[in-house]
């Protein structure tokens, strides 16, 4: 952290402002060196921006944040000039000529966190916040940024912490007779912050959801009205439909949102036997897609009902992938539209045409995801689920040792949990763990 680093906080290619960020501890040398002299702190000043024989290379807004006070905790100052390429790379150039290095992504929040100005997972709701994809996904990082699965989090490392001095001075100092195993006390503390821990684990699922979507492949033999039902959920005629069987060749990809939750939904070749090269193509990739699904719609005619095809692509799915039967054409066969509760294969009747019996299924999408529109959520990532996972998984060990009076052990499962916690803010973290983390960062944040 003893560079001084430089970036581009804007977007590429032109437009009317351009940002460059400056942070480390030569910022207040250099700004001096281009703009003649730092501003008052958090104050916009307008200045000219200099090269080292005094030309001028642009002229715009100066924001100077000495640190600690800073987003990064050091000095930092941000550039606002013309956002054009040319402009921003001869200020860079300049920068870098009086000893800033260029940022690696994501350089600036990884040094706010080292300094203490965040924790991880509210470095991480700033990436998330980015590149949030509906408005409740943004509410929700928003809500990260601002400490919410943070303060979740500490509340459980807490009560951990507080479980361990009681069972740890139990064992260290026995003289004091605290029979923590017979007492009751434990156990029915350590029940309290299990059921506290999967309240945050539901919330962090949703969360989860927010933040990445569901990835749902549309499959089927031809002409069963795939590229109908991509049309009906994205609200419009994304496909071609005609009745030509194997009208769709290649992926169709869709981006749809489900009272805000993120749906990716991917429309597939008919899958059958062909020996059209360009089909069997289309049908490789499809079976791809397939096994990369969180869920898979396979759409039938509901006219004909469920056909020896219908039955092979099914028995040919990854045995554990979920999925949902949709029996399409139902403004033909005159079926009820509406859900249908098979614990083996959920199975929706719709028309995909009139639209009757989509509703049905954007209900069963949502349940299958546990998502429930409304406030409280924060976002979180699949690390964050693993590692409440496995702080989880340590304390229902935790309460099987104490019914087996293994007093060291429940304390050993107890510090396992705290760890676990302690991964989703920073507190216990690797070299490794940051580098992947930031990494996934764009330059400038």
């Amino acid at each position: 952290m003893s560079d001084t680093i430089c970036a581009v906080a804007t977007p590429p290619g032109q437009g009317g402002i351009g940002v460059i960020r400056i942070s480390g501890p030569g910022t207040a040398r250099m700004v001096e060196a281009v703009a003649g002299s730092l501003p008052e702190p958090r104050r916009a000043a307008f200045r000219g921006f200099r090269d080292d024989a005094g030309e001028l290379l642009d002229e715009g807004l100066l924001l100077w944040f000495p640190g600690p006070g800073s987003y990064t905790g050091e000095d930092v100052a941000e550039f606002q000039g013309h956002g054009g390429p040319v402009v921003m790379d001869r200020l860079l150039r300049r920068f870098t000529g009086l000893g800033a290095r260029l940022a690696r992504p994501g350089e600036f929040s990884e040094r706010a966190f080292v300094n203490g100005r965040l924790d991880l997972s509210q470095a991480e709701a700033i990436a998330d916040l980015i590149a949030a994809g509906s408005d409740a996904g943004a509410r929700a990082a928003m809500a990260s940024l601002q400490g919410a699965f943070s303060r979740e989090v500490h509340a459980l490392v807490d009560a951990l912490v507080e479980l361990r001095v009681y069972v740890e001075s139990a064992i260290d100092f026995p003289d004091e007779e605290i029979d923590f195993l017979s007492d009751g006390e434990v156990v029915g503390r350590l029940r309290d912050v299990r059921e506290r821990l999967r309240a945050v684990q539901r919330t962090a699922g949703q969360g989860r959801v927010l933040r990445d979507g569901m990835t749902v492949v549309i499959a089927g033999r031809p002409n069963a009205g795939k590229s109908s039902l991509l049309n009906a959920l994205a609200g419009e005629d994304t496909a071609i439909v005609t009745a030509v069987a194997g009208t769709t060749r290649d992926l169709l990809r869709e981006h749809v949102q489900i009272d805000g939750m993120p749906l990716h939904v991917v429309d597939t070749a008919g899958l059958r036997d062909s020996d059209e090269e360009v089909e069997q193509e289309g049908i490789r990739r499809a079976w791809t897609a397939i096994a990369g699904a969180d869920r898979v719609l396979v759409v039938a005619d509901d006219r004909q009902g469920p056909t020896e095809e219908d039955v092979r692509i099914l028995a040919q799915l990854p045995a554990k992938l979920p999925v949902t039967v949709i029996r399409n054409k139902a403004d033909l066969s005159g079926t009820a539209t509406g859900f249908i509760d098979d614990p083996e294969r959920p199975t929706v009747i719709l028309s995909a045409l009139t639209g009757a019996g989509v509703d049905a299924l954007c209900d069963h999408l949502k349940a299958c995801m546990g998502f429930t529109a409304g406030e409280g959520t924060f976002t979180a990532r699949r690390r964050h689920l693993d590692a409440l996972e496995r702080a989880a998984a340590m304390l229902d060990r935790a309460v099987q040792q104490l019914d087996q009076g293994a007093g060291e052990l429940v304390a050993e499962d107890l510090r396992g949990a705290q760890e676990a916690l302690g991964e989703i803010t920073g507190a216990f973290t690797t070299e490794d763990l940051l580098g992947a983390i930031f990494s996934t960062f764009c330059i400038g944040k």
